[in-house]
């Protein structure tokens, strides 16, 4: 394994890609995924989704992992480096301090939901679920948000498993973790997708799912689906930009974000073939939002005969989806404090892990001591959000949007065509023209309508 300006290369091309999808595939798949598709009409929801993916995540991903390769260094640092070496204004370090402190706030509350996912493997394994009706899960889960004991326990441990890896290094630890943790998830995911074939509500979930209706295209679906898309493929957290400046100069970038790409999103809509004949099958509510994953399926599951069996599946699936999302949110900070400082990496994933684990609390006591607490009351958009509710509007909402923006608008009108090409070694490739027009103007207009809908529009 090479070293490159204090970092490592990764040792193969399969690792790259098991790690970058492992990032981009998590509880936006598995958990989001299913519930905005079946709020905003199935089918309908999933064509404006894929061609988001196409018009403005897999650009704007393009762009993040070139700019790491470029910059060989921790998304704060090669945003200083390209910005030297193109004369650039130092406003344009934004997008990597921006994108770095968002991941930090992401995963203190990923770390939080992540600690769910694994207690639901246990009450699946126990057989908590066994003939339990809507009350009962509902029940279930309040039980659980409203502990914070059980749930700060949860949250430890979740993260305690992520700086592990993470302080293993690129080989030794992330290297290692998803080429074990991403073949496994695929593997239970299909074989969920495979049991849900033989349930009674496949053929109305297939439906559902792929029957194209224009009626059932609203703004509402347009926005949510392009909310989605763009988020899905974990652009704009500084994960693919530090998982980029690993990349060899030999890789094609391009080919490797559609592979990234087809990956995230098939995880997505097998998500769905795996969730929703199992909702049919027991008549439950497809739209009936986050909760989807944590109350309405266990009803599913403690009705099936094998319902131990898949329900230890699923949950170990979405805990697998979240760990693999949780290392790429904690590398980019610890990248840069190895450049920063003269701390070793164990000592600094320790750190950084254990502040953005007491960072967690705040989302942990807003399901509970603090969920009648607005910290930010008063304050127009913010003024009936807990500490929780903040984080996840302003990174999802503001920070992510803002980033990706920034870095479409970098690469499409800072950097030079040529220089451009010739980074993606793509000075003769057909494609690069139609690239380089959705980078400057499709993308950033994408983006745009993002933040404008959910936060000046918010009604």
């Amino acid at each position: 394994m090479q070293a490159v300006s204090g970092h490592a290369i990764w040792s193969s091309r399969f690792a790259f890609l098991m790690a970058a999808i492992g990032s981009a595939v998590g509880l936006g798949n598995i958990w989001r995924f299913p519930y905005l598709a079946g709020a905003n009409g199935g089918g309908a929801f999933i064509l404006v989704y894929i061609l988001t993916i196409i018009a403005i995540a897999l650009p704007i991903l393009i762009t993040e992992i070139l700019l790491g390769r470029m910059g060989k260094a921790s998304p704060i640092m090669s945003m200083r480096r390209l910005i030297s070496a193109h004369g650039a204004s130092g406003l344009w370090s934004i997008i990597g301090w921006g994108g770095t402190v968002g991941a930090f706030f992401v995963l203190s509350f990923y770390s939080v939901i992540g600690g769910w996912a694994i207690h639901y493997v246990t009450y699946a394994a126990t057989g908590v679920f066994a003939g339990m009706n809507g009350d009962q899960a509902g029940a279930l889960f309040a039980d659980l948000t409203a502990d914070p004991a059980t749930l700060i326990a949860w949250h430890t441990i979740f993260m305690a498993v992520t700086v592990f890896i993470v302080a293993g290094g690129v080989k030794a630890g992330i290297e290692r973790a998803v080429v074990i943790l991403m073949p496994l998830l695929f593997l239970l995911l299909l074989g969920m997708a495979i049991y849900a074939t033989t349930t009674a509500g496949f053929g109305e979930a297939l439906r559902f799912m792929f029957d194209f209706r224009f009626q059932d295209i609203h703004p509402s679906t347009v926005l949510a689906a392009i909310g989605q898309g763009f988020f899905s493929l974990s652009v704009a957290l500084g994960a693919m930009m530090t998982y980029g400046a690993y990349v060899d100069e030999k890789e094609s970038i391009s080919s490797s974000a559609i592979i990234i790409a087809i990956a995230d999103t098939s995880v997505a809509i097998l998500a769905g073939i795996a969730i929703f004949p199992l909702v049919f099958t027991y008549g439950l509510e497809p739209g009936s939002g986050p909760g989807l994953t944590f109350v309405t399926l266990p009803i599913a599951f403690g009705t099936l005969g094998s319902g131990i069996i898949v329900g230890i599946a699923f949950f170990t699936l979405l805990s697998v989806a979240a760990i693999t999302s949780s290392i790429s949110l904690l590398e980019p900070t610890v990248a840069w404090a190895e450049e920063k400082f003269t701390l070793s990496r164990v000592k600094l994933s320790i750190l950084i892990g254990f502040g953005a684990w007491l960072l967690g609390f705040l989302t942990v006591f807003s399901f509970n001591h603090l969920a009648g607490f607005h910290p930010l009351a008063g304050l127009g958009l913010m003024k009936d959000k807990t500490f929780f509710d903040i984080f996840d509007f302003t990174t999802s909402n503001i920070v992510m949007p803002s980033v990706g923006f920034l870095m479409a608008v970098f690469a499409g009108w800072v950097l030079s065509s040529g220089v451009v090409a010739k980074a993606l070694g793509a000075e003769k490739a057909v494609w690069f023209p139609f690239w380089r027009f959705l980078i400057r103007y499709v993308a950033p207009l994408g983006v745009i309508s993002i933040f404008v809908a959910n936060v000046l529009l918010p009604g």
